[in-house]
């Protein structure tokens, strides 16, 4: 009985549209240094990137789970670990979007590897009912425990209200937009966020065209009100990163009048073959 209900509830989140969670921001994460006076040291993160995710010829990251040696485990604890133990009110604005991004997807990939082998990251979670482990509290920040979903929906979304966001953090799936090559940093994470954009909205898990039907991620459904207030304004924001053939196509469906916008997502872990 209880692995039909298992069963069950999988089946009606896997082809049901999934209830994202909203912006709802924790105040207490608002606060930022007026200048900077704390170095963050990315690099051991970096050194995993360099490692183990490689980018195909479709402009996708894949990342090596299996491949990841047991000193290099032990780089990515350690690396969280210091991260877990910076207080980012100390940190300058431009600082802690790149902390907390950088955060989320190195405990996302330090979970995946906690449980591999593993076929997608839905099967993690701690509770009965869990789709995935967005909800479990991984961090202690400030002495504050912290769930992914916090770091995402409390404090990325509400704070900086750049829907870029949604192209930066990894959710170790096929379908999400790409865990970055390179450390995002108080320099670079405009320029990262434009590049995950580009890459993501010109794939075809982002973007695709079927017989004159159009597909998106299902990221522009669950999180429609961050790229517009209806599909009109999220179809412009994606001729925005378009590349020109796309582009004209985004163009003629919505001058034809299609208003019909089908989703998919695929959980299949991100792992390199």
């Amino acid at each position: 009985m209880k692995l039909l209900c298992v069963i069950l509830f999988n089946l009606c989140i896997l082809n049901s549209a999934w209830a994202a969670p909203a912006k709802n921001l924790d105040v207490y994460w608002q606060p930022f240094a007026a200048t900077e006076s704390i170095a963050v040291d990315h690099q051991p993160w970096q050194l995993l990137l360099d490692n183990y995710l490689s980018i195909d010829a479709q402009q996708q990251t894949f990342f090596a789970y299996a491949k990841v040696t047991v000193q290099h485990r032990q780089v990515l604890n350690n690396y969280i670990a210091s991260l877990s133990a910076l207080d980012p009110l100390a940190l300058t604005r431009a600082q802690q979007k790149a902390y907390w991004i950088n955060l989320y997807n190195a405990a996302t990939v330090n979970l995946i590897l906690e449980k591999y082998p593993v076929k997608t990251i839905t099967k993690l979670g701690k509770g009965f009912f869990s789709f995935g482990p967005w909800d479990d509290k991984l961090l202690s920040v400030n002495g504050r425990k912290l769930t992914l979903n916090d770091i995402e929906h409390r404090i990325l979304r509400p704070i900086y209200n750049d829907e870029r966001i949604h192209y930066a953090v990894n959710c170790a799936s096929y379908s999400c937009p790409n865990l970055a090559t390179k450390v995002y940093t108080k320099d670079n994470t405009h320029a990262l966020l434009e590049q995950g954009a580009k890459q993501y909205i010109n794939h075809s898990r982002g973007v695709a065209f079927s017989k004159n039907k159009l597909t998106l991620s299902s990221i522009f459904d669950w999180y429609q009100v961050d790229f517009g207030r209806n599909d009109t304004e999220v179809i412009k924001h994606l001729q925005k990163y378009a590349q020109p053939k796309l582009s004209a196509a985004l163009t003629a469906y919505v001058q034809q009048g299609k208003s019909k916008i089908k989703y998919h997502y695929n959980w299949q872990l991100n792992e390199q073959k």
